[in-house]
Parts: structure tokens; sequence; C-alpha cells
């Protein structure tokens, strides 16, 4: 058995997360995602999802990136549909 390093939960079941030449030990998703996702430098929000990053500082959205000063950087991006 191994304990996680974010609540302290000693599970036989425990996963290691390998990243940037460290290794995470935890014992749920949750707890990987609360130590291991990033920051959005605008609203504070942990960034789930993609997120957006300009000039080296991440974002949660194209909003908050804006916010910040970065230019040119979209959400969703309308297309054109392919001609049938």
């Amino acid at each position: 058995m191994a304990r996680c390093e974010v609540c302290g939960n000693d599970y036989a079941m425990t996963f290691e997360v390998h990243v940037q030449g460290a290794v995470h030990t935890f014992d749920c998703f949750e707890c990987a995602a609360h130590r291991l996702a990033p920051i959005c430098e605008h609203c504070r929000v942990q960034i789930l999802g993609h997120g957006v990053e300009a000039d080296g500082h991440f974002y949660c959205c194209a909003h908050c990136a804006a916010a910040e000063g970065a230019a040119g950087i979209v959400d969703h991006v309308e297309t054109t549909p392919a001609p049938a």
C-alpha cells in the first residue's frame, strides 16, 4: 500500500503519475488534479481542460488571456463548412 501525497490516505489502489522527472502518488484522480493542474494566472481557477498558453503563462480561456494582455487567442474559431 502507498500513501496519497495530497490527502494522506493509505490505499491499496494508489497510482503514480510521472511528470517532468518527478513521481507523484495519488489515491484518486481528484487528488491528482488538485496537485498537478495548472492555475489560471488571471482568475486563479484550476485548469482541468485544454486551457491556453500565451508567452509562457497559462489561462483557463481566451477571455482570461486577453484580460492579461495576450492578443490573438480565441476559444472557438468559426469555420466554413466544406462544400457538399
